[in-house]
């Protein structure tokens, strides 16, 4: 390992740990309304930064983290949601790194698709998760509940994450820690 690829790892290394923080403290925001929590989903705003800034196998180590670790450490998300979302979580952050990382140029455009593709995607993942879940709790988990738990409900959430993280990638970009235009130093070895 050379030592721009050593400390390309320690940073992210870094920043995958702040990622987490921010996930482990970000929910005491909503925390004492359990309902304004579930529509804002405080913990996947640090997973789907973490993926393009990052890169996709950093995303999905924060994603398969972060909720097993903030319940074992705070005893909430209750242990069935931290299953499910860890898996969610888990495709948000590889997905959108992974698509980030594809585009020929990185901009906000390249961050809305990649956003909205993991957002897709994660969604799939934990309503299929959500589903082989039902056979071992036995709790019933319908389509209505997928589409109620998975969009309807979620669209706070939704309109917060397309809102803040192309945003703050933006902010990132001026501050030099993300690049745009293809200047990404993964892009430009393409």
């Amino acid at each position: 390992m050379n030592q721009t690829d050593r400390s390309t790892h320690i940073r992210n290394l870094v920043l995958a740990a702040l990622f987490i923080a921010i996930g482990m403290v970000l929910p005491f925001f909503t925390g004492q309304i359990p309902q304004i929590g579930k529509m804002l989903s405080p913990m996947h705003l640090p997973v789907l930064l973490c993926g393009p800034i990052c890169g996709w196998p950093w995303g999905l180590a924060v994603g398969l983290i972060l909720p097993l670790f903030r319940h074992f450490t705070l005893g909430m998300p209750m242990l069935l949601d931290a299953v499910a979302m860890t898996f969610e979580l888990a495709a948000y952050g590889g997905m959108v790194g992974f698509l980030y990382r594809r585009f020929k140029k990185q901009n906000i455009a390249a961050v809305y698709c990649s956003l909205i593709a993991a957002m897709l995607a994660g969604r799939a993942v934990w309503g299929v998760v959500r589903v082989i879940m039902t056979g071992v709790t036995q709790e019933p988990f319908t389509w209505q509940m997928f589409i109620a738990g998975g969009f309807i409900n979620a669209v706070p959430a939704i309109i917060l994450q397309l809102v803040f993280i192309p945003a703050i990638m933006a902010v990132l970009d001026r501050t030099g820690l993300v690049r745009f235009q293809g200047k990404h130093p993964e892009a430009s070895s393409r």
